[in-house]
């Protein structure tokens, strides 16, 4: 199959430096298969995009000489498509609707007596797999373990990272039945961008190496709705003074394209790329031969 890739940033602010890893890996590795890049702006989470941010995103990438090779996607104009995926998977009875609150699902797992690791949602315990039991619906959620039943999936899930290696994750325990569509009436992320990767023919991803836990809910969800599973790269982030992952939600600066040559070796020295002199074109010709050596 020809090779597609994308590049895939939420408009809640300008890309850091960061993002700015994460957009060349995912063009290099583009460029190096004489594949396609695209550019999806993710602004489901309407509340946290920020007016203008995805404009001046698609700026910056330009700025720095990395142009998607088809028109941008923006998912807040694909609803129908997120509705149709869930009504398909209602249909199957693999989605069902869930009246917890956040902290009712936290209570219960405290009750079970398992903890909520630090920047980790609580693992849903199922309490309205089976019904609401009088509660007013909030959510839509996947059932992991019918999903997985029913296709006869491997437990745990098994995937090969490019980068990483093998990985693997029991998606019904670790996770459990994840959200489809939020109380809040907006699309959740793990629909939104498998939908999406389909319906763009994406055949590769290369992302950061926070998304990594998201891999195995995502091929559950390709597989319940009869979609393609991509090949998954996930690169090393830029962590904070705090060693924290580098993010607008812990204040990363926006990128300084004052110089853009000089922000760009910034981010292929990340790659384990030799930093380079002269034009844009002439640094981004050389990192993806450089690139395709080390592939």
């Amino acid at each position: 199959m020809p090779y597609i890739g994308r590049f895939a940033p939420s408009p809640t602010g300008p890309l850091h430096a960061g993002s700015l890893v994460a957009a060349l890996a995912s063009w290099l590795d583009a460029r190096a298969h004489g594949g396609q890049w695209l550019v999806r702006i993710e602004d489901v989470d309407t509340p946290r995009c920020i007016p203008g941010a995805d404009q001046l995103i698609l700026q910056q990438l330009a700025t720095c000489g990395l142009v998607p090779d088809t028109p941008v996607m923006w998912q807040s104009k694909r609803g129908d498509a997120y509705q149709a995926a869930l009504d398909a998977l209602i249909a199957k009875d693999w989605a069902y609707p869930c009246g917890c609150s956040r902290k009712e699902i936290e209570d219960a797992q405290a009750v079970l007596g398992h903890a909520r690791e630090r920047h980790s949602a609580a693992v849903y315990p199922g309490t309205c797999r089976n019904g609401l039991n009088g509660k007013t619906a909030r959510a839509w959620r996947l059932n992991v373990q019918r999903v997985i039943d029913d296709l006869k999936l491997p437990t745990p899930l098994t995937w090969q990272d490019r980068l990483l290696g093998p990985q693997q994750q029991d998606a019904a325990q670790e996770v459990g039945d994840f959200v489809l569509r939020r109380a809040d009436g907006l699309w959740a992320y793990q629909l939104a961008v498998v939908v999406d990767d389909a319906a763009q023919g994406i055949t590769h991803i290369v992302r950061g190496e926070d998304l990594t836990d998201n891999t195995a809910r995502q091929i559950v969800l390709q597989h319940a709705l009869g979609l393609p599973t991509p090949s998954y790269m996930h690169t090393p982030l830029v962590l904070g003074e705090n060693g924290e992952k580098l993010s607008k939600q812990n204040g990363a600066e926006a990128l300084d394209l004052s110089n853009p040559l000089a922000a760009l070796n910034a981010a292929a020295a990340r790659l384990n790329l030799a930093p380079q002199s002269g034009s844009l074109t002439e640094a981004l010709t050389h990192w993806v031969k450089a690139y395709e050596k080390s592939m």
